[in-house]
Parts: structure tokens; sequence; C-alpha cells
């Protein structure tokens, strides 16, 4: 592990390396860490600043819509004069602007079954930061298959929802959780419902957190345990989560092999 830091990222990083959890070590793995950002909205925009402050050494950022004034109600990587800039350009300058030294990656695509595989496997830790089951079933079945963790949030309304995929270990994913998608209309979206704009960043602040800690290997990982907060009750509770031997994507029978069976691409990343 090179633990050669510049003088200006030893004082950058000072508040790090003083913790005995993280010290120079820690802050090397940081940095030779690549991490991949699913959707650069209400989740995703506090990733990319914290996890660029924290000095993760890439981070892809995966987003082709563009920034809209209704975002910037939770949005905060983006600002009011980067309306109708692409999110994934916007997100990247906010994160620049907080940590030039960190290397980021946009890629300003719609996330479909053709380009999950290779873009996911580029990176070490993938973070789904979007709104819809289509989505979120694509990016668990990409990572199951290339044998990536996956940290996952969601946010709605008042509430949220956290947990650290890993069945390349032992632990369950995400079809275990949800075997399949809700009937269309049943859960709404974002969009539809509303959320208070500080939910996601609680959410996406924990799930920020989260990838440092498997980053470093550090603490205990969510890995089979679902985080659940409940904002307007201020209360916090843990479920646990078991592999599903009956799971389509990674049980012992497993029938999802690729990713031919997801044939809706038409959509963007749609993130919350």
């Amino acid at each position: 592990m090179d633990l050669d830091f510049s003088e200006d990222e030893i004082r950058r990083y000072s508040r790090h390396i003083l913790l005995g959890e993280v010290g120079g070590t820690g802050q090397a793995k940081l940095k030779a860490a690549r991490v991949l950002l699913i959707g650069a909205g209400g989740l995703g925009s506090p990733m990319a600043l914290y996890l660029a402050a924290a000095g993760v050494g890439t981070i892809g950022i995966v987003d082709d819509d563009r920034v809209e004034l209704s975002n910037l109600q939770r949005q905060i990587a983006h600002t009011t004069a980067r309306i109708g800039v692409g999110k994934a350009d916007s997100a990247a300058d906010a994160a620049r602007a907080i940590n030039p030294l960190v290397n980021i990656e946009k890629h300003a695509v719609r996330l479909n079954a053709e380009n999950a595989a290779d873009l996911i496997a580029r990176y070490d830790i993938i973070c789904d930061g979007t709104d819809n089951f289509g989505t979120r079933f694509l990016v668990s079945d990409a990572c199951v298959l290339g044998k990536r963790t996956l940290v996952s949030a969601a946010v709605l309304r008042f509430e949220g929802q956290l947990s650290v995929f890993k069945p390349h270990e032992g632990g369950p994913c995400y079809r275990c959780l949800y075997p399949e998608a809700p009937p269309e209309g049943v859960v709404p979206t974002c969009s539809e419902a509303g959320v208070l704009g500080a939910v996601t960043g609680v959410m996406g602040t924990l799930q920020a957190t989260e990838v440092l800690k498997e980053i470093m290997g550090i603490g205990d990982s969510l890995s089979g345990k679902l985080l659940v907060w409940d904002a307007l009750a201020s209360r916090f509770r843990t479920i646990r989560l078991r592999p599903d031997p009956k799971c389509s994507a990674c049980g012992p029978n497993a029938t999802i092999k690729d990713l031919s069976a997801h044939t809706d691409t038409s959509g963007p990343v749609c993130a919350v």
C-alpha cells in the first residue's frame, strides 16, 4: 500500500489520518479505490461531495439527465446557475471544486443491459441512487454477475432505507429483499409522492459512510441488514436480511445468467 502522501494531502486528510481506524493505511485505501455512482440526484449528490472530500481516488458518475429547477430542493451538487447542464457534468464540477485531487469519470449515458456490465466492471463498489425498480434490478443483477459490492439506498416522502449487498461474500442480494418489482403504480416515485429534501441528504450521507467503511474494511457492514429511518418519528430500526435460497439472481439455482432479460432501456437513470 502506497503511503506516500504530499504535504497538501496530509493537511487535507489530517482529520481522517488522526482516526486510529483510518490512519495513513485507510487513507491510502481510499485513494486507490474506484466507486461508481448510479445517479447524480438527491442521493448521488451528497455521495459525490463526501466521497470526493474523503479522498476516494476515482469516482464515476452515471446520469444522462439535465439539471432542472425542481431538482434543487434536494440535489445539492447542482446550482441554479447550472440549470440545463448535464447532471454528470454538474456533479463532477461540484466534486472537483471540493477536491481537485480526485479523478472524476463522467458517464452521461443511459444505463441499460448493453452497457451496465462493462461500466460496473470498471469499479470496486457500486452505489445505487435511483428511484425506479427497473434500474435497481438491472444494477443489482449486474453487481451479482460481476461480483461487485452494492451500496443501495432509497427514499420516499419522510422515510429512507439503506443496505449493503455482497452475495459474492455470502450475503443476500437486492432480489432477496425484493424478488420482483411491485405492480406498476403501487409504489410512487419521488416526483409523484414528494420527498423532504433533507431526507435524501441524510440517506446519501449514510450511503457514503457505508462506502468508506467498505473500502477501508472498518466497522460493522450493513450486509445482511436493512436500515430503515423514519424522519417524522426520528427513529432508526434495523431489519435482519438473509439470502433467499430461491433467489433468481444469487440462489444456488439462479436463473439470471446475464442481463438479457432487462429489455426496457428507454428511460433515463431517474435519480431521486
